[in-house]
């Protein structure tokens, strides 16, 4: 009988991911490489199913699914940890959904995964969280409401409420962000998927007399508006984690990347990263994600760069909300809700309306 598993359901957002999971009736099998933690895990949530399974032994991940398996991947800094879990997906012919938020992960999945997905017959669903359902969202609503007229779209991702950086991302996405520093970005321009770096630009956008700011970024968005929406020439995404700072995220952005070319650098920060930068390390309990919430904005742009039409939608923390969309996701999955094979962004593979349903169910609503 086919099953939902959840690898790294130890870590933080696994937890949130588990959680989210029992609420909805789901009894998943949970795999990560402590077994006390794990078996302790199980024992809390009702007795759940669990086994054993570590990225260094490639063979214990793969033992985890069979054909029409759903995986669940929370096991990151993704870029060093990720690619054992959707192989071993792909070589099943399992459905496979992650929590990552990281550029180069991103592109790997849809670039280097997604062909052997498509001929094993599954679906691949990268970011399929915070960052960056809702923006996908977001945008191909407003892509929807303009049509033709669109050619060009936009999403934005901004913090509500009473959080800061640091006191709202967890080990893991603060090790993420590191580990992707002085990566090469992309973007959506002209019609292809081009190399560029995060933070290249600076992008606003104005809601209730205020104005948020943030700077680009690489997301799941430049793959998946234009798997929707014919003829889109351009994406941007605009993360608003730095807000006033974001000018001077560009700058540094600019060093960064000259500063890359010099040889030995990047593997040397690698290097650093891996020594000091820890992965799951906690992240903000339930009263502090109450305290916080999400704002996402998306744009649909006619050719001379006029805003056609325009979302906006309001929803909770990023973490609680990642949760929940994980759980959601794989419920379809297991299901056989999903439309299509290979990698896919959110709104192609369960469909605009049941996907804004599902965003609705979990407090990400339009305004």
């Amino acid at each position: 009988m086919a099953k939902i598993v959840l690898f790294g359901a130890t870590g933080y957002t696994g937890r949130l991911a588990a959680d989210a999971l029992v609420a909805r009736g789901a009894r998943p099998l949970l795999a990560a490489r402590n077994e006390e933690r794990l078996r302790a895990l199980a024992t809390e949530l009702g007795g759940l199913e669990h086994a054993v399974a570590d990225v260094s032994a490639p063979d214990s991940v793969r033992a985890l699914v069979e054909r029409g398996d759903v995986l669940i991947s929370t096991v990151g800094p993704f870029a060093r940890w990720g690619a054992p879990a959707v192989e071993a997906a792909v070589a099943a012919g399992a459905h496979y959904i992650d929590s990552t938020g990281e550029p180069p992960f991103i592109r790997s999945v849809f670039e280097r995964h997604g062909p052997g997905a498509a001929a094993a017959g599954c679906a691949l669903f990268t970011a399929m969280g915070y960052d960056f359902v809702p923006g996908n969202l977001a945008a191909a609503l407003a892509l929807d409401r303009a049509g033709e007229a669109a050619v060009a779209a936009r999403a934005g991702y901004f913090f509500t409420g009473e959080s800061s950086l640091r006191g709202a991302a967890s080990g893991g996405t603060l090790a993420s962000l590191a580990g992707v520093m002085l990566e090469p970005g992309f973007a959506w321009r002209g019609g292809r998927l081009v190399t560029e770096r995060g933070a290249r630009r600076v992008g606003s956008f104005p809601s209730r007399g205020k104005t948020y700011t943030g700077v680009s970024v690489a997301a799941s968005e430049h793959f998946g508006l234009p798997a929707i929406h014919a003829g889109l020439r351009d994406v941007e995404v605009i993360l608003g984690w730095f807000g006033p700072a974001s000018r001077g995220i560009q700058a540094l952005s600019a060093a960064g990347e000259l500063a890359a070319r010099v040889p030995g650098v990047r593997a040397g920060a690698a290097r650093l990263t891996e020594r000091f930068v820890q992965g799951s390390t906690g992240g903000p309990d339930a009263e502090a994600r109450a305290k916080s919430g999400s704002l996402v904005f998306g744009e649909a742009l006619d050719g001379a760069g006029r805003v056609v039409e325009r979302v906006e939608l309001r929803g909770p923390n990023g973490y609680t909300y990642t949760g929940g969309m994980l759980a959601w996701a794989a419920e379809r999955a297991l299901a056989g809700e999903v439309q299509g094979s290979g990698a896919l962004g959110p709104v192609e593979g369960f469909g605009l309306e049941a996907l804004r349903a599902g965003n609705a169910e979990l407090g990400f609503a339009e305004e």
